[in-house]
């Protein structure tokens, strides 16, 4: 009965390490990213929602700044705007190329920095 007693308790003890080990530290970050409107905001936080380890990302129209949760374990900030600057967008770290600036809709070409 008492070794019983034992193996519960090391067996609950191991769950309990197992499910606090799987619980990300989750890190904030804000950004500048360049765009215009609604479309730019849909595409530029599809792409960075898509990555692996981004818990959310919002981009806001007017401020232009972009707010992400993620993983550090799994990504960075770093890789996260080069894959906005990918699709067209200029960030605080990247500059898109011409390419993929070209490739955006009318509306969605915003004022690039020289």
């Amino acid at each position: 009965m008492r070794i019983i007693k034992h193996l519960t308790l090391v067996f609950l003890l191991l769950v309990c390490l197992i499910s606090f080990a799987q619980n990300p530290k989750w890190e904030k970050a804000n950004f500048q990213v360049s765009g215009n409107c609604d479309m730019c905001k849909t595409k530029i936080e599809k792409a960075a929602t898509g990555i692996e380890g981004v818990k959310t990302a919002r981009w806001n129209v007017v401020s232009k700044k972009m707010k992400v949760k993620f993983n550090p374990a799994i990504t960075n900030t770093d890789k996260i705007q080069q894959i906005i600057a990918s699709i067209g967008y200029d960030t605080e770290k990247n500059k898109a190329t011409d390419e993929a600036y070209n490739n955006l809709h009318h509306c969605c070409k915003y004022e690039r920095e020289q």
